[in-house]
């Protein structure tokens, strides 16, 4: 049995816990014992004494042997009116090593003397005092030896311990089988339980019913359960929206595509003869193009995972300054569009390493959406793109003058399809950035947002991982 188990370590602790009951038990024994081994041998020689005071005198030293030997002692000391009496008397074989007072013993002093009686293997004299029976005198005393006491000692020490072991193991089994029962068996369940949920937690069968009659257990299962229940519920609702995403994802595919064909269809409305198709014919391209451009989001986002960074060391200032242009361009081809003012605060010759296409439609989807938001004012607006850099990381602001995200969009910012700020936005440009920072080990966090504008702030590290990495050459 492993100690790494429940039930291992369950009889190692029953076991430590019976030695000490042993210990509790048998040492207090052993005092006690003791000690009414001493005084039966002080009743045995006030008995003795007594009868050796009762018979003619001419009788007297045949009976002080006699009495002695059944007394088992030496010698006998009797005190009465104050007078010190030696009633019986022998030879004795050695010196005296202790002197006890059965009169004056308290408990630790009784337990000491009795460990100290087991350990000493040498036969001693020592004196006892005590109180004789009955009042029948002022005190007592004897000397004899110890090896009769220590034999009668560890005799009963070890019939003691025969016995407490027995019951001691007897009451650990019966602990151990309580415990299975009562606990190890209803864990074991749970585990199980687990287990088998692991394997197809879609499978609502699998759901652990409470049956366990302890509270806390069964509070145990009754959570499991929600857990379980909670999980199996999410599961399918995944797989309910998996299926949901592929089939969005063909519609847009196909959508794509008839989007694609109207679009040239449309642009060769603008050459129309038709002053009046003419008029029409951008508002039409713009509303085919933002379809198109949906689908296409779309269909990127339902890939699930960009590839992996490629990179390479470029400078910032240029793929700003592209990012810049391009939506100044757009800016200025989008009819009754107020003016917007680009600023940028890169240094020139500030070097980063990223992966310089993803990090392009980082920046372009930000840029973007503050050029969109100051649209929405038709007033006059600024769109400014800094950059600084630590020992650390790389840092990249982007901010406008634009009228600030709505609270719906800033509770739900990153979460696809939910974070858009103005109608008709879906809201996955803000996801696929900050999932694209991510990727760099990065992040994209949001400053501001109020009447006065709105600001990012990207963050990319310098420790990036040992990716493939290109110079601007191409070059490894």
């Amino acid at each position: 049995m492993s100690l790494n188990t429940l039930s291992g370590r369950f009889a190692l602790l029953t076991g430590i816990f019976v030695l000490l009951a042993e210990l509790l038990i048998l040492l207090p024994s052993l005092a006690n014992y003791r000690l009414d081994y001493l005084e039966s041998r002080l009743e045995r020689a006030q008995i003795a004494s007594l009868a050796l005071l009762a018979t003619d005198e001419s009788l007297a030293s045949e009976l002080e042997a006699e009495l002695l030997e059944n007394a088992d002692v030496f010698n006998v000391v009797l005190r009465r009116n104050d007078v010190r009496q030696l009633v019986l008397s022998s030879p004795i074989p050695g010196p005296i090593a202790a002197t006890y007072d059965l009169r004056h013993q308290s408990f630790w002093t009784s337990a000491r003397d009795a460990v100290a009686q087991l350990t000493d293997h040498e036969d001693r004299v020592i004196r006892v005092i005590g109180a004789p029976v009955n009042q029948a005198g002022q005190l007592i005393e004897i000397t004899m030896n110890t090896a009769s006491l220590r034999r009668e000692m560890l005799d009963y020490g070890l019939r003691l311990l025969a016995i407490s072991a027995a019951f001691s193991i007897l009451t650990a089994l019966l602990l151990n089988v309580a415990a299975q029962r009562m606990l190890l068996v209803p864990i074991r369940r749970v585990i199980n339980h687990m287990t088998a949920y692991a394997n197809a937690p879609e499978d609502a069968r699998s759901i652990i019913t409470p049956t366990a009659r302890l509270a806390e257990l069964n509070e145990a299962e009754t959570a499991l359960a929600a857990m379980q229940r909670t999980v199996t519920s999410s599961l399918k609702q995944k797989a309910r929206l998996a299926q949901l995403g592929q089939a969005v994802a063909r519609i847009s595919h196909d959508l794509r595509n008839i989007l694609t064909t109207a679009q040239i269809f449309a642009d060769r409305l603008e050459t129309s003869a038709d002053p009046a198709v003419r008029r029409a014919a951008p508002k039409l391209v713009n509303s085919i193009s933002r379809a198109v451009n949906l689908c296409e989001t779309t269909l990127a986002f339902g890939k699930a995972e960009e590839p992996a960074p490629s990179l390479s060391r470029f400078n910032l200032a240029a793929l700003v300054a592209e990012v810049t242009e391009a939506e100044a361009l757009a800016a200025a081809t989008t009819e009754d569009a107020p003016p917007i003012e680009f600023l940028t605060d890169v240094p020139a010759g500030m070097m980063i390493r990223a992966d310089r296409e993803q990090l392009f439609r980082v920046l372009s989807n930000l840029a973007r959406n503050a050029r969109q938001a100051i649209e929405i004012t038709r007033k006059p607006g600024t769109i400014e793109i800094g950059a600084s850099e630590d020992e650390s990381e790389w840092q990249i602001r982007v901010g406008d003058t634009g009228p600030g995200l709505p609270q719906k969009a800033r509770d739900h910012l990153f979460e696809p399809f939910s974070g858009g700020s103005r109608k008709g936005g879906t809201g996955l440009g803000l996801a696929i950035a900050a999932d694209l920072l991510r990727s760099h080990g990065g992040r994209l966090d949001l400053l501001r947002s109020d009447q006065d504008g709105t600001q990012f702030s990207l963050h990319l590290p310098r420790d990036l991982a040992a990716l493939p990495m290109r110079d601007e050459a191409g070059l490894v």
